[in-house]
This record gives structure tokens, C-alpha cells and sequence, in this order.
């Protein structure tokens, strides 16, 4: 049996330029990962391809992730952990913008935790529960991509000094559990350029023993 090709388009969102992906297939099926900002890009990019969103995904609920969420009438899931992080201006750091955000649709909210499968169409996306950046951040597997969030960057690494943050949960979030997974998984992270995951074991600085993070 072929499996359906996966369609991805990143779109660069929000002050923060925040990576947010729209993941489709064949079907014109589609999922929305982290729509942090500019729901009228968003909107023209679905579409111009057709797409037809199921759900949204966030890889964790800091604010320039989340923005949009409840503007497409969706699903939305994300690990428990961060269900508080949504809820709370403080936490989800929009409080230090001028409009401080709380999400307020819980009737959309879909908890996930790690290792569980959230299914699309004849396909399955793995959850793994990678916290550090966040209680709750997750990393998104499917087929030859793995979509990191805040967790993994090109040659960097997620900030750990926003409340709740925690370095060395991160370290071995990356270190256990993303390097014990295929190195030539594409990596598509919340912010900035792809990369893999053998690049980021060989070349990233902040992952060095003794390095420190932010």
C-alpha cells in the first residue's frame, strides 16, 4: 500500500516569527500546527491550496503560539500540562504584550499526553512529550518529519527562562528521547530554519556537556 505524500507549507507568523505549518495530503485533508498570528495569512494559504482543516495542534501554549487558535472553530490539541499555560496571560507571556490572551473555548480543547497517536485520516502522528520550554511542550512525528516547536532549533535550542521553563528537563528531552529516534528524521522547528537530527547531535553548541543555555 503507497502512503499519501504529505503536503507541508510553513508560514512565517506573528513580531516573533513564529513557524506555523499547515500539513495536508492528497485529499486536500489538512491540519494546523501552532497558528500563533495572522489568521488572514493563515486563511489565504488554505485557500489558495484547497485545504480543509480538521484540527489544530499546538506544540505549546506560549502566546505567539496559540493566538489564532480559537478563531477556526477547531479542535485543538495539546498536552495537559500546558492546558493551564492557555488559560493564563502570565504564563503563556501574553500578558506582556498589550492584549493579554486567554483561551476561553475549553468545548475545543483536546488533552494529549506522550505516546499516543492523534489520527489523520489513514495516517498517525506520534506525540512525544519533550518539556523543558514548556511543562507540556511536545514534539510531532509523521512520517520522515518530526515538527519540534520550541523544544529544537537549527543549531540552537528552546529558552528556559520564562516561568515554568526548565533546563535541564529540556536537555534530556532532546538528549533521551528526540537523539533516540531516526537521525534522518527532518526536523521543521517553531522558529527559524529545518534541519536534522544528526546535525543538531553533531554540530549544536548548546548541547554540549558544560555548555549553558539561555
Amino acid at each position: 500500500m503507497v502512503k499519501d505524500p504529505i503536503i507541508i507549507k510553513v508560514i512565517e507568523v506573528g513580531i516573533f516569527s513564529t513557524n506555523c505549518y499547515i500539513v495536508g495530503n492528497s485529499q486536500n485533508s489538512a491540519f494546523i500546527i501552532d497558528p500563533g498570528d495572522d489568521l488572514e495569512k493563515i486563511e489565504r494559504i488554505i485557500k489558495k491550496y484547497r485545504f480543509k482543516p480538521q484540527f489544530i495542534i499546538n506544540t505549546h501554549a506560549h502566546i505567539d503560539h496559540i493566538k489564532e487558535d480559537e478563531n477556526f472553530e477547531l479542535p485543538v490539541y495539546i498536552h495537559y500540562k500546558d492546558i493551564p499555560l492557555l488559560k493564563d496571560p502570565q504564563l503563556n507571556l501574553s500578558s506582556f504584550l498589550s492584549l493579554p490572551f486567554s483561551f476561553r473555548k475549553e468545548y475545543l480543547i483536546r488533552e494529549v499526553r506522550d505516546g499516543e497517536f492523534i489520527s489523520f485520516d489513514s495516517q498517525k502522528i506520534e506525540v512525544i512529550h519533550t518539556p523543558g520550554h514548556t511543562p507540556g511542550s511536545i514534539c510531532l512525528r509523521l512520517g520522515n518529519y518530526l515538527f519540534s516547536g520550541d523544544t529544537l532549533f537549527c543549531n540552537s535550542v528552546g529558552r528556559t527562562d520564562f516561568p515554568a521553563a526548565n533546563s535541564g528537563l529540556l536537555l534530556s528531552s532532546i538528549k533521551e528521547k528526540l537523539f533516540s529516534i531516526d537521525k534522518d528524521l527532518v526536523v521543521l522547528p517553531g522558529h527559524g530554519l529545518s534541519t536534522s537530527l544528526e546535525k543538531e547531535k553533531r554540530e549544536n553548541i548548546f548541547l554540549r556537556e558544560g555548555e549553558k543555555l539561555y
